[in-house]
């Protein structure tokens, strides 16, 4: 049977949605996975996720050990290099020293939908207190103070044309009024946030952010920290 236009254009984005999901599933994992458990959290024959794996492979964005298990290849790092790549250049100098200089894990979330996604991170040296963030950790928008410092960029009816559906907080607008937006327990259990936001030209606002177990600094003294270390990180992205 002639395939229709329509199955024609869907196949393909069907072959693609499964590939990237593959991608999403083996970056969420904590050890290599094998063929058919792949397939299995895909949802698909072994057949199909073995041609996908190939197709996969052949970009070097996946890799297979010894044992045939699969995991993220070195691909992914090229590409994800260029995501967002002038906000990465000009924050990663920034993060390093509020890393080093406040002793917390620094970090810059970028707004995805309805989520926040961390798109850089570093962790302070020569030390075990460090919060890790993992570049591509995802939590809701409406959690945590990265997700409020993005908010409080808007006003309440700005963000309700960008975001309709997601719920302004009374949080950002207080973090709106003082410059910095603050959370406690609410994306890694124990662990709080301070963060402030980036104001992207011709792009959606970030946030740049630290996490902490306890600390001895003002929260307002950091958050001036921060609020510095983005105005720094603006002047290079006009």
């Amino acid at each position: 049977m002639t395939p229709t236009a329509g199955s024609a254009q869907a196949s393909p984005s069907q072959t693609l949605s499964r590939g990237i999901r593959a991608l999403e599933i083996l970056a969420d994992a904590q050890h290599p996975l094998t063929i058919a458990e792949l397939a299995d959290a895909m949802g698909v024959h072994r057949s199909v996720a073995y041609r996908i794996l190939r197709t996969l492979e052949d970009h070097s964005l996946l890799v297979r050990d010894d044992g045939g298990r699969v995991q993220p290849g070195p691909g992914l790092a090229v590409l994800a290099r260029g995501v967002s790549r002038n906000l990465q250049a000009a924050a990663l100098p920034e993060l390093t020293q509020l890393a080093n200089a406040l002793t917390m894990s620094a970090f810059v979330a970028v707004w995805d939908h309805e989520e926040c996604v961390t798109l850089v991170t570093v962790d302070p040296r020569h030390t075990g207190a460090a919060v890790v963030q993992h570049p591509g950790s995802r939590h809701p928008i409406s959690a945590g103070a990265p997700g409020i410092a993005i908010q409080s960029a808007f006003s309440e009816q700005d963000w309700a044309d960008k975001a309709p559906g997601i719920p302004y907080r009374a949080e950002a607008a207080e973090a709106r009024r003082r410059g910095y937006a603050a959370s406690h327990d609410e994306v890694i259990s124990g662990v709080s946030s301070l963060a402030v936001p980036i104001r992207v030209p011709g792009g959606r606002p970030a946030a740049l952010a630290v996490v902490y177990v306890r600390a001895a600094q003002d929260p307002s003294e950091v958050a001036a920290a921060l609020a510095a270390s983005a105005r720094r990180i603006e002047s290079q992205l006009v």
